[in-house]
């Protein structure tokens, strides 16, 4: 091991902790519905390019000059109809979720923030805006985190409790979050399936790791194609997981994005998994914040 090296590759090792989650579950299961859309790079807020990411037309929104309208249009789906299928697809089966929430986003469609809250979903802030934040100074990202907090807190009436990036954070950001207060924990990280500890100067902060790999960025990537397809995989990952909860239960981060599984044909392979997964027992179908709230109890920090 290299001294001083700021990078941890063992982890838990061969001897991760047992979770004990709530009634003696094999697995437990977060979905994260981001919302991104009217918070993404876009020339009427001053960006100089319209973002295409994760629409129907990724990857081509460059060679349009001036504003794509069609990619905006894609962005739009989200927050006017992807949004209410996600959000029922939930509701009637009584199941929560946790909201990415971008704060400029929310703030932009009062509607959509008072549903999540009347819901009873849990917010993980997701930035300012949906840009990517690792490009920013250490000041201006500062100042990102303080807008993001202060707008929530009004659009929700609550101040969120989590924080992810958009893909990754920067140098300074967990440093930021511990410097701003009032974060029980982050989710910038992909390497683990339990939750975890870190120091951040003197101060310990919980980390609760997410995942690309259940995600349906997969749609706006190429690596899937049909409802079926994302059924499948996530099927095959719980199954796995839930054999493997008989002794070591650990946790299945499941993320999705409006403009994305709020289609149709994709939304069709989500309603598939949620009666898949609910109709396993020793499952727990999470908040976010259940999640942080529980290991903070149950596994606090010790030196």
């Amino acid at each position: 091991m290299t001294t001083g090296y700021p990078r941890d590759l063992v982890g838990y090792g061969a001897n991760p902790p047992h979770p004990r989650w709530p009634d003696g579950a094999r697995l437990a299961v977060n979905f994260v519905m981001n919302y991104e859309e009217g918070s993404e790079y876009s020339i009427p807020d001053g960006d100089g390019f319209s973002e295409a990411t994760l629409t129907e037309a990724a990857g081509t929104s460059q060679t349009v000059r001036g504003r794509d309208l069609a990619a905006e249009s894609m962005f739009e789906y989200g927050s006017r109809v992807g949004l209410w299928r996600i959000l029922r697809l939930f509701r009637e089966r009584g199941l929560p979720l946790t909201v990415f929430g971008c704060a400029l986003a929310l703030e932009r469609n009062p509607e959509a923030a008072r549903a999540i809250a009347a819901a009873g979903h849990d917010l993980c802030c997701h930035g300012w805006r949906w840009i990517r934040q690792f490009e920013l100074s250490e000041a201006e990202e500062r100042r990102h985190i303080r807008l993001a907090v202060e707008s929530l807190t009004r659009t929700l009436g609550e101040r969120p409790l989590g924080w992810y990036c958009r893909y990754g954070p920067g140098v300074h950001t967990r440093r930021l979050l511990v410097e701003e207060g009032g974060f029980l924990y982050d989710s910038d990280a992909y390497n683990d399936e339990l939750p975890y500890w870190v120091r951040v100067g003197e101060q310990p902060h919980l980390v609760v790791p997410y995942a690309l790999s259940t995600n349906d960025l997969k749609f706006g990537a190429g690596g899937l194609f049909t409802g079926e397809d994302f059924f499948t995989f996530l099927k095959d990952g719980f199954d796995l997981l839930y054999r493997e909860g008989k002794t070591q239960p650990r946790m299945m981060s499941v993320g999705l994005h409006l403009r994305l599984t709020g289609h149709p044909s994709r939304a069709a392979g989500l309603e598939r998994f949620l009666d898949y997964a609910a109709r396993h027992p020793d499952v727990w179908i999470c908040r976010r914040i259940d999640i942080a709230r529980h290991w903070i109890r149950e596994h606090p920090y010790r030196t």
